[in-house]
This record gives C-alpha cells, sequence and structure tokens, in this order.
C-alpha cells in the first residue's frame, strides 16, 4: 500500500476515533465560517493530490508532486488580498483554492483538474504544463521547482511604490497592495532565493518601500536531503531590513493570525517581512517516490502522525465550528467529488499540433496610446547642450544614449536599472546623464547581482513598466541567463498568453576589445540566448543603427510584449575610423526620433553579384574595411548586415542575396554554436548550387593582451577567405 493510500485511511481511522494529534487550542481571530472555508480549501487541495495519482496510473494525468502537508497555505491566502499578485511555491495549491473563494466565479476544482489532465482547455496553461496560476487570482504561473521566482517577486514589490510616483500604462496592480512569494526550506539554500532575500534587505535599508512577504514553508526536507535543524530560523531570523515571523502551518488559526500580522506590517510598512511556516511533507516527494527509502518508518509514520488535516479537525471541533462527524463528510463527499470531475476532465481534448503548442511563445499585442513623441521643449531642456551635436557625426555609445533619452522622454514607463547605470553612467559611458535627466526612480542604480537586476525587471514588467535592465558584459549574463530562459521567456507560454514580462535587455559584449579584455569582457558567445523560444535578439554595427533598432526594441517591448535582447557590441561603442586615422568612417549622425529600423530588416551596404557577405557587429566593421581590396580583385560585393539575430531574418536574407554567386558567412561568435551555423545550414537548403563558406572564431576564449584578436575574424581572414571561395587573385 502507498503512503497516500496510508495517510487517507489514517484520517478516515482517526476521526472516526476522535484520536487527534495534540496541540494548542484553537487563536482568536478566524471567525467560525472562515474557519471551515478553510478546511474545504484544505480538503479539496488533499482531494486532488490523491485524484492527480489515480490519474496518472490510469494515463490521464502527468503531474503527482502534490500539495499534502503544506495545507495550511490556506490561511496564509485568507490573510492576502486576491489583488496581492502571488508568486507561488509548488506545494500551494490548498493557497490557491482558498484564494478562489475569495473571487466570485471560479471554478477551481474543475481549472485544476483540467491542468492535471493538461486538456487544451486548462485555463492557465491552455494544456502546456501542470501549473498553479491564475489571471483572475492575480497568481503568474509557475514552473519552477526551486527559488527562480523570487527576484522577480522583489521586482514585483518594487514596482507597487513605483507605480505610485510613475503610473504606467498598462498598470495591473493596485497600488495598496503587496507581493508575496512562497518557496520551500530546501530551495531557500538556492543562490537564487539567497540573492533575492539579500536584495529585498539591501533595498529595505534604504527605505526604498518594497512591499514583499516571503513564505518560506519549511518541511524540514528537500526530496530526500534533510534541512538542518533550526536552519531556517537561524539564518533568516535576523536579516537586515526584514521582519521575521513564525507560525505553525499545521495550525489554520495560528497560520492565519501570523500571516494576517506579517501581511500587516508589509502593507502599512511598505517593509518586506518573511514568514517561517513549519509544515510536515505527506507521501514523499513525487507520485514515484518512496520516502522510506531515505527516511525510517518511523519519520515517516511521525509526520503522518502529525497530518494537518487532523490537526483542523481537531481545532474546528474545539471552536465549535464544526463536528468531527461534519468535517469527516466534506472530507468524503469532496474526494467522490473530485473523482467525478476528473473522469469528465480526463475527456477533454489535448494539444495536437506543434503549431497548437507554439501558439502562445509569442505573447499577445496591447493597446498603448498614441504618441507623437517627446515635445521639442522637454528634448530641449533634457538634452541640453547636446542638441548642438546631434548634426555632426557621432560615435555609437553617444547615439545610444540619445535615443534612450528620446524613448524616456516619449514613454513615462520606461525604466532603465543596472549596475552603475545612473551616477556613474555605466561602464561605458552609455547610460550617461540618464539619472540627472529622469531621476533615480527611473534610472536605478542596483547592487551588483545579474539574477537581480533581471528579477527586478521581470518583475516591474508584470505591473505595466518597460524595463531596459542592463547586464555590464555579455559574460556575466551566465550568472542569471534562467531569469530569461527559465522565467521570462515561459511566462506567456505557460500562462497562455495572460500573463507577460516584455523588457529589452541591453547587454554590452562581443569581442575585439583591446585594453580591457579576457574573456570576461570578451564574450563572443551567443548561444545562450538564441535557442530561447521567443526571445528576440538585436544587434547593431553602426550608431545609426543602434538609434533605430533601440526605439523599434520598445515598441516591441511596449506595443508587442516581447522579450528583446539588444546587443551592443562594445568594441564599436567609441569607433570613429574606418580605413585611416581621423578618416570619421564609421561614426553617423542621431536619425531623427520618428526613425525605426523594423524587426527583420536587414542592412544591405552595395549592389555587387559577384559575392554577398552576410554578418553582423564588428563582422560588418571588419568586412567594410575588407571592402576596398575584394573591389581591386575585381569583386562587385554587397555587404549585408543581419541586425536581427533571432528570430533569423530568413525572408530578408534570402532577398537580399538574389543575384549573388557566391555567399560569404562573417561571423565574430565560435564556429561551434554560433549564428554561421544556422546561416549554413540556410544558404544550402534555399541556395544549394551557390558556393557558401564562412570565417569564423575558434572554439577558444579569448586573452588578455596582444592576443586578444588571435581566436577572432580579421580583415585578412575576410579577404583570403573571400579569394579562396571566388577563385578571385589579387
Amino acid at each position: 500500500m502507498d503512503r497516500a493510500q496510508i495517510v487517507h485511511e489514517n484520517f478516515l481511522k482517526r476521526i472516526a476515533n476522535r484520536d487527534f494529534p495534540d496541540g494548542a487550542p484553537p487563536r482568536a481571530g478566524l471567525s467560525n465560517t472562515d474557519a471551515v472555508s478553510l478546511f474545504r480549501s484544505q480538503v479539496l487541495s488533499r482531494a486532488l493530490d490523491r485524484t492527480s495519482r489515480a490519474m496518472q496510473k490510469a494515463g490521464q494525468g502527468f503531474y503527482t508532486i502534490g500539495s499534502s502537508g503544506h495545507e495550511g497555505m490556506a490561511a496564509v491566502a485568507h490573510a492576502l488580498r486576491p489583488t496581492d499578485i502571488a508568486f507561488l511555491h509548488y506545494r500551494d495549491a490548498a493557497f490557491q483554492i482558498a484564494r478562489a473563494e475569495q473571487v466570485p466565479g471560479q471554478q477551481i476544482a474543475w481549472d485544476m483538474l483540467l491542468s492535471f489532465a493538461c486538456s487544451k482547455g486548462d485555463p492557465t496553461s491552455g494544456g502546456r504544463h501542470k501549473v498553479l496560476g491564475s489571471k483572475a487570482l492575480t497568481i503568474p504561473p509557475q514552473t519552477s521547482t526551486i527559488a527562480s521566482h523570487l527576484p522577480k517577486a522583489v521586482g514585483a514589490a518594487y514596482s507597487l511604490g513605483a507605480a505610485r510616483r510613475h503610473d504606467p500604462e498598462h498598470r495591473e496592480l493596485p497600488q495598496d497592495g503587496i507581493a508575496m512569494c512562497s518557496f520551500g526550506d530546501a530551495s531557500a539554500n538556492h543562490s537564487t532565493a539567497q540573492g533575492a532575500i539579500n536584495t529585498a534587505g539591501w533595498t529595505s535599508v534604504q527605505s526604498t518601500p518594497l512591499p514583499l512577504l516571503f513564505v518560506c514553508e519549511d518541511n524540514g526536507i528537500g526530496i530526500s536531503v534533510k534541512t538542518p535543524k533550526g536552519w531556517i530560523q537561524a539564518s533568516m531570523e535576523h536579516r537586515p531590513g526584514i521582519k521575521y515571523f513564525q507560525a505553525n502551518g499545521l495550525d489554520i488559526f495560528e497560520a492565519y493570525a501570523v500571516a494576517q500580522a506579517a501581511a500587516d506590517y508589509v502593507r502599512t510598512r511598505r517593509r518586506p517581512a518573511f514568514l517561517h511556516l513549519k509544515t510536515v511533507r505527506l507521501y514523499g516527494h513525487a507520485g514515484a517516490d518512496v520516502p522510506t527509502t531515505y527516511l525510517s518508518k518511523s519519520e515517516v509514520e511521525a509526520d503522518e502522525a502529525n497530518d494537518p488535516l487532523l490537526h483542523s479537525v481537531r481545532l474546528l471541533d474545539q471552536a465549535s465550528a464544526l463536528s468531527p462527524e461534519q468535517a469527516l463528510k466534506i472530507y468524503e463527499d469532496t474526494c467522490a467529488r473530485t473523482d467525478r470531475v476528473a473522469a469528465e476532465a480526463a475527456t477533454r481534448p489535448h494539444l495536437t499540433t506543434a503549431q497548437e503548442v507554439m501558439a502562445s511563445l509569442v505573447p499577445p499585442k496591447r493597446d498603448c496610446k498614441p504618441t507623437n513623441g517627446p515635445s521639442a521643449d522637454a528634448r530641449a531642456k533634457a538634452f541640453g547642450g547636446d542638441t548642438r551635436a546631434m548634426d555632426d557625426p557621432q560615435p555609437m555609445s553617444r547615439l545610444i544614449n540619445w535615443a534612450l533619452t528620446d524613448l524616456m522622454l516619449e514613454h513615462g514607463e520606461v525604466v532603465c536599472m543596472g549596475e552603475d547605470v545612473g551616477r556613474k553612467g555605466g561602464v561605458y559611458g552609455v547610460t550617461q546623464k540618464l539619472q540627472q535627466r529622469f531621476g533615480p526612480d527611473r534610472v536605478i542604480d542596483t547592487l551588483l547581482d545579474e539574477q537581480s537586476i533581471l528579477g527586478l525587471a521581470i518583475g516591474m514588467a508584470h505591473n505595466g513598466f518597460v524595463p531596459v535592465p542592463e547586464i555590464q558584459f555579455l559574460a556575466y549574463l551566465h550568472n542569471a541567463e534562467d531569469q530569461i530562459r527559465g522565467e521570462a521567456a515561459t511566462l506567456p507560454f505557460f500562462s497562455n498568453g495572460q500573463f507577460t514580462n516584455p523588457m529589452v535587455l541591453r547587454i554590452a559584449g562581443l569581442g575585439y576589445q583591446k585594453g580591457f579584455g579576457g574573456h570576461f569582457h570578451n564574450d563572443n558567445s551567443l548561444a545562450v540566448l538564441r535557442d530561447i523560444p521567443g526571445v528576440i535578439i538585436a544587434c547593431p554595427s553602426t550608431g545609426a543603427d543602434a538609434a533605430q533598432m533601440l526605439r523599434e526594441c520598445v515598441r516591441l517591448a511596449r506595443e508587442e510584449q516581447r522579450v528583446v535582447v539588444f546587443l551592443e557590441p562594445i568594441a564599436l561603442y567609441p569607433m570613429r575610423d574606418l580605413h585611416g586615422a581621423q578618416d570619421g568612417g564609421w561614426m553617423t549622425t542621431y536619425p531623427s526620433p520618428d526613425q525605426h529600423i523594423a524587426l527583420g530588416e536587414v542592412g544591405v551596404h552595395g549592389d555587387g553579384t559577384d559575392l554577398a557577405i552576410v554578418t553582423y557587429g564588428n563582422g560588418h566593421y571588419l568586412s567594410q574595411q575588407a571592402l576596398p581590396e575584394l573591389q581591386s580583385a575585381g569583386l562587385n560585393t554587397r555587404i549585408i548586415d543581419m541586425r536581427w539575430l533571432a528570430p533569423m531574418p530568413i525572408e530578408a536574407l534570402i532577398k537580399a542575396t538574389e543575384g549573388c554567386k557566391h555567399v560569404l558567412i562573417v561571423d565574430e561568435c565560435r564556429r561551434t554554436g554560433s549564428q554561421s551555423e544556422a546561416l549554413m545550414t540556410l544558404f544550402r537548403e534555399e541556395k544549394g548550387e551557390i558556393p557558401v563558406a564562412r570565417v569564423v572564431a575558434e572554439d577558444s576564449f579569448i586573452a588578455t593582451g596582444p592576443a586578444y584578436a588571435a581566436p577572432l575574424p580579421s580583415k585578412e581572414d575576410i579577404i583570403s577567405a573571400a579569394m579562396t571561395l571566388t577563385g578571385a587573385t589579387t
């Protein structure tokens, strides 16, 4: 007999015998009516756990990590408002069920069973995953089983204060709301959790409003690894800037009273709190897990004897709210009802085609108020003396700065954040003067933690802002890439487009830095970004393109709710000359604010038919340097700047290379995993009769010092490859 059946039979037997576990009497504060309602939510959570296992055995369900032992979270839900955004631990079915009781018109059992069955009628994910989540309940769907949702909870909490100061057009959350996130004691050890908790405290001690409630559900174990006794309290009780609360999650009266006190503290003080909720885990980790393989039988039975439903029946009886016989009737009726509803849910259709599955990768567009752009007076005030230089050619870094200024003038919901972006103006000065122009609310200097920077952006996007976070160097993204891969990019997918977190992630990257190099500052690998479904990657090569593409990126985020990566080639930030000293060949003038380069629009330079060079970023610069020698060799050449790396602009590239006899791909990223691999495949499939070759970087990290460029493509490499490909001679 499995542990779920043992727990079920123990419950029936002990209720019949009035054999209850010991515990404190009911605390004041929870009415009898509300207490019975919470018990019903707890029972439905338990029944759904049992039903999910039966569905899996019958091949009708696909997820069995349950909430049994954590039913006390129903009391936490009751202490909050249904408009308080909640990022939930995967054992929090009772929270979602109790919150559904606060919102009229919900059919929570039906909705959750559709999710168990992966039915495309599931109102949250549309059949893509078993998730806790609901638009009506302000619960973004969560698929992570660790703590990767905590950074965005910090961001959402920050957005509540920010929205009071700068109300965004598409604000989702009430200004008097709070944010809540829950997680397990094992997840509390994850670097993501520690970073988020640290960020919350760091923010709080500076008196910045951050109304966030952390809820740690401490069942003492993570799959099979025990949490040291007292660890959560010892490590969390004295965190600077965060008030600690503790409650027995087996006791709904105590859990509600303490959760209400914690929520009131967060709501009135606008400061974070940590609620440490003691729970037990029943059944083991998941359906296939046998807890007695790593715990003694006596330990397993001790947890089962502390079944929170047994505690609830005892407390309800002591409060004269519900007799044990009435409680048993609720339990039996609920189990029978979930079985009936599950049988119907299992008949509902599933997703069957790739098109159906992928339909929510791209979020829906949203209506935005029209704008004519910033006024002349506003621009004159913001730019000051810079306006006199706008008619003169400038390097890329300055044009990006001006584009950001115009965008922030035009759209009050655009917010920049990152390490050193404000007072210092960025490592390379790209964000200079922005904090002076728009203030620290909109140009936010963050702590040194990439997970927190991206979490801040994701959370603020949940509340209608259009974040423009900055990661100082491409290599630093690897510290936090799951915030894009596992959180930002998956949200519309797993919510069927109901929740979005649009942003424009600015990253300084790629190679060719001479004086400040090495593999941390010269990172030429984009593979970690290119394979994330739904993410757009833009990479300009000239200042004018950068300004126009950045405007399009913000439009894509603001109007189409997309997650966009704007990759800025560091070596081209200051680039002025192309062929000779002081020729100014790589500088451009600032395009007027109404000029954009649309997603998928490539740059075509020249109309030669002998050779098409397909490239981007620094590759475009090097190809232009090589052009005179190629032309001298009789090669009539055109250079095609991709600009948009993902999704690959396939149709535009095919059209741009029409009539060309040879195609040379110049890719500054590594031979393995680079854009060149996809481009080679594309041209072989579409233009199989045309010779194609590539110039790429070696599969190597980049050294500091004089050898910085040794593994990277060069002007000479491009010329040599072009000659070999075409058979031309100098």
